[in-house]
């Protein structure tokens, strides 16, 4: 049974690798130590929107055997307004994976260094962190062996680390169920937690995501009989993802308020408590989390190049291969030096805003298109579930750009 369960999984766990970041590890740790349990509902909130939206890119990429990128261009038919959708998508995911690149690096960073130390070089006035390099040459060798099956396997297997990491970290601080539970299910909204909530859904509702399964899915599974392992996937990978994001809360919340920034406080923090392993198995997380996200993002970014472009060829074509490695190459570069390219984020970040309700809109808009999907079109019940996750993305995307000109 277990055999034909990792036969059957795949793309979806490449997918809760993506979301679950660095980004996530700490938005998840400083909800845990602010509001305790009291905000795991929120997960579960995110997690099942997740899951219709990346059923939907799924059952797309199985049934046209294109990337999303791919059909918006196609259907959208006028050209004005294909080429500003194109280019939106080009630089929220393009650029903005390319500044988030250095972020993800570093939380893998932070883990190594809270099981090894800091390994820093001096040149002159520079100061290069050696970590970020190793971390980089693991990521560009996956990527470069550019297998499909070979990726899948690689990043499987640093998802089980990761998610197994975790939830022996949760287990070990022996949480409260009863109140573990009552935060799942009974929405709470304590002082001061609204942009909190916000933050856990827009770590977990990702738009990249979107355009990675779509294409990852039709590399797996080509006929239209493969859907039924593809939900499948989509929805045991995203609940395991959702899973690992609440151990990490739970994990949060059984320390004494302290002031805890990311994941490696948090490591340190657990060992007083509960012994050096704690903060071992925490730091084997955040490090698999960070180089899950770090191969990742440079590859959605490629397919999304790819379908903008009308590419042709596979990972191992050279302008696919291009893409990545500039990707890749550039937060090597800035982790190691510890550059924050603010202006860059500060644009991706915009420009994720207002991709990320514009592309749920249109994912809707299509996955209604019998010329596309045939009789594979949504139900009436999933574009209820849709409209409603729409709406949430749109009030995401406002949050996210007043917060970037400073107006919350």
């Amino acid at each position: 049974m277990i055999k034909k369960w990792f036969e059957n999984i795949g793309p979806g766990t490449l997918v809760a690798a993506a979301f679950i970041g660095p980004g996530t590890v700490t938005i998840c740790t400083i909800a845990g130590v602010n509001f305790g349990f009291n905000l795991l509902w929120a997960m579960l909130l995110s997690v099942i929107a997740t899951i219709v939206l990346q059923e939907m890119a799924a059952r797309l990429g199985v049934i046209s055997q294109k990337g999303l990128s791919e059909v918006i261009r196609e259907e959208i038919k006028i050209p004005a307004v294909k080429y500003v959708v194109m280019l939106l998508i080009l630089g929220a995911i393009v650029v903005g994976n390319a500044a988030y690149e250095a972020g993800n690096i570093s939380g893998g960073i932070l883990g190594l260094e809270t099981i090894f130390g800091k390994s820093i070089i001096n040149m002159g006035s520079l100061s290069i962190n050696v970590m970020s390099w190793i971390i980089g040459g693991i990521a560009f060798v996956l990527l470069y062996i550019g297998n499909y099956k070979f990726l899948e396997k690689a990043l499987i297997s640093l998802v089980l680390v990761m998610s197994i990491s975790f939830l022996i970290t949760a287990i070990v601080t022996k949480p409260n169920l009863l109140a573990m539970l009552k935060g799942m299910f009974i929405p709470r909204f304590p002082d001061q937690s609204l942009l909190m909530i916000v933050g856990l859904i827009g770590t977990t509702v990702v738009p990249y995501n979107l355009f990675l399964h779509a294409s990852l899915v039709k590399e797996r599974w080509h006929q239209s009989e493969d859907l039924s392992f593809a939900r499948k996937d989509t929805i045991t990978s995203i609940l395991l993802g959702g899973l690992v994001s609440m151990a990490i809360i739970i994990s949060a919340s059984s320390i004494p308020f302290r002031e805890i920034s990311n994941a490696a406080d948090l490591a340190k923090g657990l060992a007083p408590l509960y012994g050096d392993f704690a903060k071992y198995f925490l730091a084997l997380g955040l490090f698999a989390a960070g180089i899950t996200s770090a191969i990742t993002a440079p590859l959605a970014a490629a397919y999304v190049a790819k379908g903008c472009l009308n590419w042709k060829g596979g990972m191992k074509s050279k302008r696919f291969r291009f893409v990545w490695i500039c990707i890749l190459f550039l937060g090597v570069l800035f982790a190691s030096i510890g550059i924050k390219p603010i202006e860059i984020i500060k644009f991706a970040q915009v420009a994720n805003g207002i991709l990320l309700p514009l592309i749920a809109g249109i994912l809707l808009w299509i996955m209604n298109k019998s010329t596309v999907l045939g009789k594979y079109v949504n139900s009436k019940r999933q574009n209820c579930f849709g409209v409603v996750i729409l709406a949430i993305t749109m009030f995401l995307g406002a949050k996210g750009i007043l917060k970037v000109f400073n107006f919350i």
